[in-house]
Parts: structure tokens; C-alpha cells; sequence
């Protein structure tokens, strides 16, 4: 159901509404740019291609661990016009937690503060690795643009995270089948 905050129509999350993104756990997630558009590089021969907006976001995904320390990454792939990868959010690490003292917060604080990311949380991690890649890609293309959103799959046993690490591996000689390829 779509909601009004302010006058304005918001989209209800497509999160897990039973689940705590800072969870340990291990998270399948997979990134598109704004309307499926080339920026990564091509496919050649089974192989990825990485043009330099592409390097950028392989390079940046590999800074994860570096700027949440409760964050490990295992597989991933850059696409031509997505990212999917396996981050596995292990909170014996770092403080993932803030304290909010609500008698400073008023309502509009308090509805911000609930659909926002949390610290230590899936969206947080997404959210600066996209910021980045951002920031570093317009000086090369001003119309470089994400996907508002991302889509996570909680990976629940071995058997799936194995077959997911599969998929992943094996993502780039697939492309002529895969469904987030688009014709430039």
C-alpha cells in the first residue's frame, strides 16, 4: 500500500519487515543502474569488460571492509548494468549500535529515524558503496544513476549460499540469458 509522508507518495519498503538488516548473516544483493544502462563495460567472450565507471565500482566494492569492519564480502561480479555480490554482516565488530534519546526527537524525527538505515545495517553498507561509485563516476558521465533501490535475498543455508556463489561466478558467460540485460 502507498503511503503520503509530507503531501508526497512514498513506496513501502520491499525489506524483509520481520528481519533486522544488521543481523548476522549473509546477504545476496544485486544493484542495477538507472534504467538498466550500460556503464560497467560489455561482455566479451564469457568475460567482463570493465570500462573505467566499471573499475570504479569493482574497486569501490573491495573498499567495503574497510569502512565497516563488521562487513565481509565473498563473491561478486561487476555486470554491464548491475552488481550482484554476497556481503556477510558478522557484528563482532565494531559498534553497530546507537543509542536515540527520544525526548530530543519530535515526529517528523522519529518517522525519519524508522525508515532510514540503520548503522551497521544491509542498507547503510549499499547505500555509501552506491554514494561512492557515484561521486567518483559523474566527472567521467554526468547521467551515471543507480536504481533508487536494491533487492537482498538473506541466504539461509550452506546449499544456497553455495549455489548463489555459483551464480555469481558463473554471471558474466551467462549474459546472453541473463534478465537484467538490456540492449543498449
Amino acid at each position: 500500500m502507498t503511503r503520503k509522508f509530507q503531501n508526497k507518495y512514498r513506496v513501502d519498503t520491499i525489506r524483509l519487515q520481520s528481519w533486522d538488516y544488521r543481523n548476522n548473516a549473509a546477504y545476496f544483493i544485486t544493484i542495477c543502474t538507472q534504467n538498466r544502462k550500460h556503464y560497467f563495460g560489455d561482455v566479451v567472450n564469457g568475460k567482463m569488460q570493465l570500462s573505467t565507471i566499471g573499475n570504479l565500482a569493482h574497486e569501490y566494492w573491495n573498499e567495503i571492509p574497510h569502512h565497516f569492519s563488521f562487513a565481509k564480502l565473498d563473491a561478486f561480479v561487476v555486470m554491464p548494468n548491475h552488481v550482484h555480490g554476497i556481503i556477510v554482516i558478522d557484528g563482532n565488530g565494531g559498534d553497530r549500535f546507537v543509542a536515540c534519546n527520544e525526548s530530543t526527537t519530535n515526529n517528523k524525527n522519529q518517522y525519519m529515524a524508522n525508515i532510514s538505515p540503520k548503522t551497521g545495517s544491509l542498507s547503510t553498507i549499499v547505500r555509501s558503496y552506491k554514494s561512492q561509485v557515484t561521486k567518483m563516476s559523474r566527472p567521467i558521465n554526468p547521467n551515471f544513476a543507480w536504481q533508487s533501490r536494491f533487492w537482498d535475498h538473506i541466504i539461509r543455508n550452506d546449499a544456497s549460499y553455495q549455489r548463489i556463489k555459483q551464480y555469481i561466478i558463473n554471471n558474466p558467460k551467462k549474459w546472453g540469458e541473463d534478465k537484467f540485460k538490456q540492449e543498449e
